[in-house]
């Protein structure tokens, strides 16, 4: 866990010092989602641990493989806006450079919805550990 958030924190220290346009700002917005899938797996985990149940820890593990989703849709944020970059250099055409784009937004936009799917199977597993508390 520790690996991939220094893996995630990294590629967007990168992204941020590159030179700034849309293909970059969506692999960034798709690194920040990562982070976000990561974070909220790492809490289902914890809710799992703390009152380990089959609800608590099916859901601890759907936030982990979102989480996954998120990376690996930031890694292709990255490598869309990579080619949109070297085709800004006047390297390619500009369809070139749309493709990229558009590739990079919706990389993005997998990011974003595997974050927000991290995130409600948090809640649940957070729910189904509380349930368990109860009873």
């Amino acid at each position: 866990m520790k690996f991939t958030r220094t893996l995630l924190a990294s590629a967007l220290v990168a992204l941020l010092a590159a030179c700034s346009n849309g293909a970059q700002d969506s692999a960034q917005d798709a690194q920040q989602s990562a982070d976000q899938a990561q974070q909220a797996s790492e809490k289902a985990q914890q809710a799992a641990a703390t009152a380990p149940t089959t609800g608590a820890e099916q859901a601890a593990e759907q936030a982990k493989m979102q989480a996954n989703t998120a990376s690996m849709a930031a890694d292709q944020a990255q490598q869309a806006a990579a080619k949109a970059t070297s085709a800004g250099d006047g390297m390619v055409d500009s369809a070139m450079t749309n493709r990229a784009q558009d590739a990079a937004d919706n990389a993005a936009d997998q990011a974003d919805k595997a974050a927000d799917a991290a995130k409600d199977a948090a809640d649940n597993a957070k729910d189904a550990a509380e349930d368990a508390k109860d009873k």
